[in-house]
């Protein structure tokens, strides 16, 4: 982060590509409170989030991406 303030993610982050977009302009964390308020705690037991994470990292390679830090601000540099 080279001494920039953290970009939190917000709103609408239920998929690996609502991250990725967040990623690519410039969020280095993500708050995944709206999946959790609509799919409750049964969102957890799913492993929703590891689909998550292998959406984002395929999504990462078809970018050319070896690293998510590569992506980070993409869209704006």
């Amino acid at each position: 982060m080279h001494g920039k303030i953290p970009l939190i993610g917000c709103g609408g982050v239920r998929s690996g590509e609502d991250a990725y977009k967040k990623t690519r302009a410039g969020a280095t964390i993500f708050q995944l409170y709206i999946g959790f308020a609509y799919g409750g705690p049964a969102l957890i037991p799913q492993k929703t989030y590891l689909i998550h994470k292998e959406e984002l990292v395929s999504l990462l390679e078809r970018d050319g991406f070896k690293l998510i830090q590569e992506a980070i601000g993409a869209d704006h540099r």
